[in-house]
């Protein structure tokens, strides 16, 4: 006797999940699970599409390729809701999914290994540290794979057998911004390799980064641009991984804040929320990177923004309630372990309106809970899928009391 279950939806990290509660990996919504003693095959169901990349599902950029974007950006809503549901936290209106296009990645952490003759440079396969060496992308802006192939000769001389070294590159308005890791510069040789690359390749800047700091090779335009102002950015300073996953998220936060005249930009980094929030209010930004806090700085400055810094770590060291009080509203976008200590004093605070953002459904969930305990709701969200075919989801919310 055959059984024959249904994938119903996808659990949190990608897989299906069939109506009998099975588990599968590799299957889409609406897929017909058959099994027959311990065989089990799979018939496509209407949310099946073909991967278009030969590294799927090897490769661990991607973990969704074989599902469509009806199915995904369901998918993606659903994680966001299903993890504020499980901390008791209520939704008040949902917007619709944001999907990046294909190819729209302009930031990309790497890593190269030698093999014998061969330098094999790619992300590393699903659960792995192995590295699968990339053939094709359809994740990263064509400019990014373009310069995998020259990168595996740079690197060829630079690498002994089994040593690993890491590869950031960022796509800047001035060119590709390039930051290598665990290789040795100091040699002229070697500086004269890098320069010359640099050069070929019109970089925007070539650094190299060490166990002493990051060594800049290469000077260049490595600039981008919040809310029109542009930022100079540091070397392996944060950048939202699409622009229009950038644009997605910003609209929010502005919508989300609308009308405050005061706003606390936590986590600001170099700038992303707090220079177009500055366009409308007087913005205090505040970050523990000290680095992208003085080019947001400098930026703002520049630029005559009404915006002061302030380069403090707030996991150590929050904004107090005492000192909350002189904003409107605070825009808030820390990393994916959360914000608990901060949080729990916008929860004493007398802040009226937050706009979140957030790069972890489950550390948000929580976050957010202590808010509504304090009186808070989640008037608006905006689920985004900025890492297309990816498991990582992002967010942003209008909370208010």
């Amino acid at each position: 006797m055959s059984a024959v279950e249904t994938v119903v939806r996808l659990a949190a990290r990608g897989d299906g999940v069939t109506d009998a509660g099975r588990f599968l990996s590799g299957v889409a919504p609406g897929d017909k699970v058959i099994a027959e003693g311990e065989s089990v095959t799979v018939e496509a169901g209407p949310h099946r599409q073909t991967p278009p990349c030969r590294h799927f599902p090897e490769c661990g950029g991607c973990q969704l390729q074989h599902v469509d974007d009806a199915a995904y950006a369901e998918w993606v809503s659903a994680r966001i809701v299903h993890a504020l549901e499980s901390q008791g936290v209520a939704i008040g209106a949902i917007e619709p999914v944001h999907l990046s296009p294909p190819r729209s990645r302009r930031r990309a952490s790497l890593r190269a290994v030698r093999r014998g003759k061969a330098i094999e440079l790619g992300f590393n396969a699903e659960s792995s540290h192995r590295i699968v060496d990339l053939k094709e992308c359809h994740i990263l802006q064509p400019a990014l794979f373009a310069l995998i192939a020259p990168l595996r000769e740079l690197l060829a001389p630079l690498i002994r057998e089994g040593q690993g070294a890491g590869v950031t590159m960022t796509v800047t308005d001035g060119g590709i911004d390039l930051l290598l890791s665990n290789i040795d510069a100091r040699p002229f040789a070697v500086l004269d390799r890098l320069t010359q690359f640099a050069v070929t390749h019109g970089l925007a800047r070539l650094a190299v980064e060490t166990s002493q700091g990051v060594d800049i090779i290469t000077y260049g335009e490595a600039v981008v641009r919040f809310g029109g102002v542009p930022v100079a950015l540091p070397p392996g300073a944060f950048l939202q991984a699409t622009p229009d996953g950038e644009a997605a998220l910003v609209n929010a936060v502005l919508a989300a804040t609308e009308g405050a005249k005061s706003i606390a930009d936590l986590f600001c980094g170099a700038g992303t929320f707090a220079l177009p929030l500055s366009a409308h209010a007087k913005v205090h930004a505040a970050d523990a990177a000290g680095g992208a806090v003085q080019a947001l700085e400098s930026a703002a400055r520049m630029a005559g923004r009404r915006l002061t810094t302030e380069h403090r770590d707030l996991f150590r060291r929050p904004l107090r309630a005492e000192e909350l009080k002189r904003f409107d509203a605070v825009a808030i976008d820390p990393p994916r372990a959360g914000a608990k200590e901060q949080i729990a004093e916008l929860a004493k605070s007398k802040v009226p309106v937050i706009g979140a953002v957030s790069c972890n459904p489950n550390t948000f969930a929580r976050d957010a809970a202590m808010l509504v305990e304090a009186g808070f709701r989640i008037e608006r969200l905006w689920p985004v899928g900025q890492f297309r075919w990816s498991t990582h989801v992002e967010l942003a919310a209008r909370l208010v009391r």
